[in-house]
């Protein structure tokens, strides 16, 4: 490892989650002075992990996608993901549960889900697949580059590239339709719209809300579905010893309660136990929500527009605990959906936990070839509402949620030995508690809307040297996107550093350099473009 100084920055990154832990892998890379301030006592943000009989079990995110945007990261400083993670590829996406005995296997091999889709659904609802399959990929493609990858979208470019093909992509797109719209037409079995509307809760949404462009989730998923050794907090772990390595310092149990502003500028983080920490540049990494609320001080709340953190997304209900599974053949992710879809997201929009849920289950321990021993470690999501936290939780919360989980697995074959009890129940009100400013929300703004991608705030705030990342930021939730947001931040840095001539040090590991003292940029490999 070769560093050769050219001056420094000194960089305060508030919050650990997966874009604050890449902004600062990135700019320990090219030189600059970070230090990371994390309220919690482990890195990973909504990637934490909880103890248990049977080991540390993640619960957060399971579901790790779109490798390629972690291996651009990796290669921009140096490294190969495949030396520091170990990824083990699913065949089996995931596997899906109806209450009428209905079960079906979606693989990584699209021909071997179409044939699923066939034995499940028949003749048509095989065409039918296909042809969603198509329209998500067409989706997919033409959103990358001018929304997904560009650290502000770009709606010159995405005008460009609409034009270049406009009766295909304006089908595909179906402005005036909501998701669950156009799966009503894209699907004849109900059951096929319903597994495929989910994707809406992916970021944090309703299909009955969600624009139609959702579609494209799935075949962000489709193109691969891996599982860490040593579950998603290895990533996190990963990160830091990463940034470490680069000179970066990390604090933990340290509570960022102010950012001072100067002069129009971030200057200063404060702390809860009264200690001030100069910086010239900060990177926040929580909801953005935090900041228009004032929970950093008053002059901060001006750095997002109101628009950027409302409406709010789902919340959830989330178990975590060890157990011995009884009955239904899990894998390692696994969906078990209710009877009435519309009912799940009438009690969501109206504030309430649903009555008849769809729940997801990450059953740890099993995979591909990996069967779990007699306890095993598991996740179970249910979507929630967010809060408001003028009000209590409702009354019987956990007995309810408890009640309605296990009956609606129950009822489909599946019961646990010993079954979860209170502490391994985490509500919408401990979310945010967990994470300030969120109201339990788990996605940062809602993605209702067919504007709604355009509304999320981008990584330079409206503060100079304030800059923001994480899954409430453009381009919003889920790990591989939330990364995005923290490699964007930390370009948004090293670019303006540069046009103002105060460019950190050029940092050379392994014979590539990862940050030019004339743009402050560090080359980016096709895969990650």
């Amino acid at each position: 490892m070769v560093r050769t100084s050219t001056g420094s920055s000194r960089v305060l990154v508030i919050g650990s989650g997966v874009g604050g832990l890449c902004a600062a892998l990135k700019l320990a890379n090219a030189g600059a002075e970070v230090t990371v301030l994390e309220r919690a006592a482990a890195p990973g943000g909504k990637m934490r992990a909880v103890p248990s009989p049977a080991g540390p079990i993640d619960a957060g995110p399971t579901v790790f996608t779109l490798r390629h945007v972690f291996e651009g990261l990796f290669e921009e400083v140096g490294e190969r993901l495949e030396d520091h993670l170990t990824l083990h590829a699913e065949t089996v996406l995931a596997r899906h549960w109806w209450p009428d005995g209905g079960k079906l296997d979606l693989y990584a091999d699209p021909q071997a889900s179409a044939q699923a889709v066939r034995a499940f659904a028949g003749k048509q609802g095989e065409q039918e697949f296909r042809r969603f399959c198509e329209r998500a990929r067409t989706l997919f493609e033409a959103f990358d580059e001018p929304v997904m990858q560009a650290g502000t979208p770009n709606l010159a470019r995405l005008a460009t590239v609409v034009m270049r093909d406009p009766m295909r992509l304006t089908k595909a797109m179906a402005p005036l339709s909501t998701l669950a719209q156009t799966l009503a037409r894209d699907f004849s079995d109900p059951r096929l719209r319903q597994l495929f509307g989910r994707y809406a809760t992916y970021v944090g949404g309703s299909p009955w809300r969600a624009p139609a462009i959702l579609s494209l989730i799935w075949h962000a998923e489709a193109k691969g579905v891996w599982r860490v050794e040593g579950g998603m907090r290895a990533l996190a772990q990963t990160l830091v010893r990463l940034a470490e390595a680069r000179g970066a310092v990390f604090r933990y149990e340290a509570e960022a309660t102010e950012i001072e502003v100067e002069a129009g500028a971030a200057t200063a983080v404060r702390l809860a136990d009264g200690e001030r920490l100069e910086a010239d540049q900060i990177v926040f990494n929580g909801d953005p929500a935090a900041l228009r609320n004032g929970l950093l001080g008053e002059k901060p709340k001006r750095a997002v527009g109101g628009v950027g953190v409302a409406p709010r997304s789902l919340s959830a209900y989330v178990w975590t605990f060890a157990a011995k599974p009884v009955g239904a053949d899990l894998v390692h992710h696994n969906v078990f959906f209710g009877r009435v879809q519309k009912s799940e997201f009438d009690d969501l929009h109206a504030g309430r936990m649903p009555t008849d849920p769809t729940l997801y289950i990450c059953a740890q321990d099993r995979g591909d070839g990996v069967r779990g021993t007699d306890l095993e470690r598991f996740e179970i999501i249910m979507n929630g509402p967010a809060v408001d936290l003028g009000k209590p939780p409702p009354p019987k919360e956990f007995q309810t949620c408890q009640t309605r989980t296990l009956e609606t697995l129950s009822s489909m074959g599946l019961r646990f030995e010993p079954e979860p009890g209170l502490d391994a129940l985490t509500t919408p009100h401990r979310f945010a508690e967990l994470f300030p400013g969120s109201a339990g929300s788990l996605y940062g703004r809602s993605p209702h809307g067919m504007t709604a991608t355009f509304a999320r705030p981008t990584a330079r705030s409206r503060i100079r040297g304030l800059y923001l990342a994480g899954g409430g930021v453009h381009p919003g939730a889920g790990v591989p996107m939330a990364a995005q947001s923290g490699r964007r931040a930390a370009e948004a840095i090293l670019t303006d550093l540069a046009s103002t001539s105060r460019s950190p040090r050029t940092a050379t590991h392994g014979g590539m350099s990862t940050a030019s003292p004339t743009t402050g940029r560090a080359p980016s490999p096709s895969s990650a473009s």
